[in-house]
């Protein structure tokens, strides 16, 4: 549940407008951007499905405009095949599995979408994928979800990441604190796929090197309170309570009410902690013992041409997986363009544009890119991200970074290895 400075929670009505008013501006920069909710007969589609309410909902601004910036740029610069343009086709899942469900079935039976870039949840993640997208033959590439378990999935290689596993993250997470003299935590985790995967493979990693987790619990989302749960976990003696939740929901509401109760002196965030939403709520002031962790891009160039070009068409390049979320979709029209939209060929087409032997293709080369394609040359995708190199499970290699508050921002503190 969102709460307002103070800790007074929302009253439903105005929640119930607020929810809405984010999916109409939501809905705006669809239109505004170009991508429409079913393609015409000689377009192709494909689905850009995200969290746009719900847990991920402070994330879902930039994430769209991530999104719709690759569809843009495709369409500027010849579009798909002989002229086509590529249509994004636009899905809420709330961040929810039935949601998500029911709003894939749409997109792949109704849209006909021959890809799709999303859902970001790791549990919409692994109830679409298990009940859509790998019975109907459909690539999904997730920006987001981190789920060790989406590694696991027996998806015909289906389904593909360009965001690493929170099976890394734990790990680089528990030894970062362990590095920073942090030796004693508290972990207090949402009950989801997210939540636990990345709680499990922390814990196993900090016990593992010597530290000690005082108290756990998993906790259900959007409860009024938590104190009671707080005040149980500040039992076990810890200074720090390490948080594994969103940001823009019931994360927020942990945190709020454990900075207003002393529970716990530092606090330490996975990346769906890494939202301003937090910072507006609690203020940077009552922050200052405030990490996050999260993914980063790689320094490169092809990452200094996207930040560049998507700063210029007003986004964020700085936002939560918007890297990812554009490599996801310049990705899949890359491997649509080599297919000629064939589907059935898309996951390999995957795993040949990221083979080093190709000629560079960076961020924005859309031209360039079906040029070579034409003359059935290689081509090998530098991604904004970073190296996407998949492996037989579909994941990539990645990075990760602390984060503190620092203003109305967050501001890096030190790599994570």
């Amino acid at each position: 549940m969102n709460s307002r400075p103070g800790g007074r929670c929302r009253p439903f009505e105005e929640r119930k407008t607020l929810m809405r008013n984010t999916v109409l501006g939501m809905a705006s920069l669809i239109v505004a951007a170009g991508v429409a909710a079913t393609p015409a007969q000689a377009d192709v589609g494909i689905g850009l499905v995200g969290g746009i309410t719900g847990g991920t909902a402070a994330l879902a601004p930039e994430m769209m405009k991530s999104y719709q910036f690759a569809v843009k740029q495709v369409n500027d610069q010849g579009g798909i095949k002989n002229g086509e343009k590529l249509i994004g086709v636009v899905a809420d899942d709330g961040c929810n599995a039935q949601t998500g469900v029911d709003a894939v079935t749409k997109v792949v039976n109704v849209s006909q979408v021959v890809g799709m870039a999303g859902p970001w949840c790791s549990g919409v993640v692994l109830a679409v994928a298990n009940s859509v997208t790998i019975p109907a033959g459909v690539v999904l590439i997730t920006p987001a979800g981190t789920s060790p378990q989406i590694t696991a999935l027996k998806d015909n290689d289906l389904v593909f990441r360009t965001v690493p596993s929170d099976e890394y993250q734990g790990q680089v997470l528990a030894r970062t604190l362990l590095a920073r003299g942090t030796t004693k935590v508290a972990l207090s985790f949402i009950n989801n796929d997210y939540g636990k995967g990345l709680a499990d493979a922390f814990q196993k990693e900090f016990v593992a090197k010597g530290g000690t987790v005082a108290a756990r619990a998993a906790h259900e989302e959007n409860r009024a309170s938590y104190r009671t749960d707080l005040a149980q976990l500040a039992k076990g003696g810890a200074d720090t309570l390490v948080l594994i939740d969103y940001g823009d929901s019931s994360g927020l509401t942990v945190l709020r009410e454990s900075i207003e109760n002393d529970f716990f002196k530092t606090y330490v965030g996975g990346e769906g902690m890494k939202t301003t939403a937090t910072i507006k709520t609690i203020g940077s002031k009552n922050l200052a013992n405030f990490y996050v962790s999260s993914p980063v891009s790689e320094k490169s160039q092809s990452l200094e041409v996207f930040a560049s070009g998507f700063k210029s068409a007003g986004g964020d390049p700085n936002a939560t997986f918007v890297s990812t979320s554009y490599d996801a979709v310049f990705l899949l029209a890359l491997a649509i363009e080599q297919t000629g939209g064939d589907k059935t060929k898309i996951s390999a087409a995957l795993r040949n544009l990221v083979d080093a032997a190709g000629e560079s293709i960076m961020p924005g080369e859309w031209a360039k890119a079906k040029a070579l394609i034409a003359a059935g040359k290689p081509i090998s995708y530098k991604g904004a991200s970073g190296t996407l190199a998949f492996d037989a499970n579909g994941d990539v290699p990645g990075a990760y970074a602390l984060f503190k508050v620092n203003g109305d921002d967050f501001q890096f503190v030190t790599d994570m290895k």
